[in-house]
C-alpha cells in the first residue's frame, strides 16, 4: 500500500501523485490540510523520512514567521505541535510505501519507493 499525503492545490503533490497513477498505482490520497496527521503520526512520519521537524517545513509560510519557527531554541516538541496545529507548514507531498518515505520534491522523488 502506498499513501500520499496530498495537497490538491500544490503542482509539486498533484505531480507526484500522477507519477504512481501512470505506473498503474493508485495510492491512499490523504488531503493533509482536511485531516492532519496527530503528533504521533508526524514524529512517524519524521523518523521514517530521516527528517528533523524544520527540515519539513515550510519555511515561507506566513505561520513560520509568526510563531517564531527559525528560533533555534525550540524543541522538537514545540516544533511537531506547530504542525499539528498548522498543517500548511508541512512540506508536501509525503509518499510512504511500508517502512520507508519520501519528500516529493521535486516529484520525480516518488520514483525511489517504486
Amino acid at each position: 500500500m502506498i499513501t500520499i499525503y496530498h495537497n490538491p492545490r500544490c503542482s509539486k503533490s498533484r505531480r507526484a501523485l500522477e507519477l504512481l497513477r501512470d505506473r498503474g498505482l493508485e495510492p491512499r490520497i490523504l488531503e493533509y490540510l482536511k485531516t492532519p496527521p496527530d503528533t504521533a503520526t508526524l514524529e512517524r512520519l519524521l523518523d521514517t523520512l530521516g527528517l528533523e521537524p524544520r527540515e519539513l517545513m515550510r519555511k515561507k509560510e506566513k505561520e513560520f514567521r509568526e510563531n517564531e519557527l527559525a528560533n533555534p531554541k525550540l524543541s522538537r516538541k514545540a516544533l511537531i505541535a506547530a504542525m499539528v496545529a498548522h498543517p500548511k507548514l508541512i512540506e508536501r507531498p509525503i509518499v510512504v510505501k511500508g517502512d520507508k518515505a519520501v519528500l516529493g520534491r521535486p516529484p520525480e522523488a516518488v520514483l525511489d519507493l517504486l
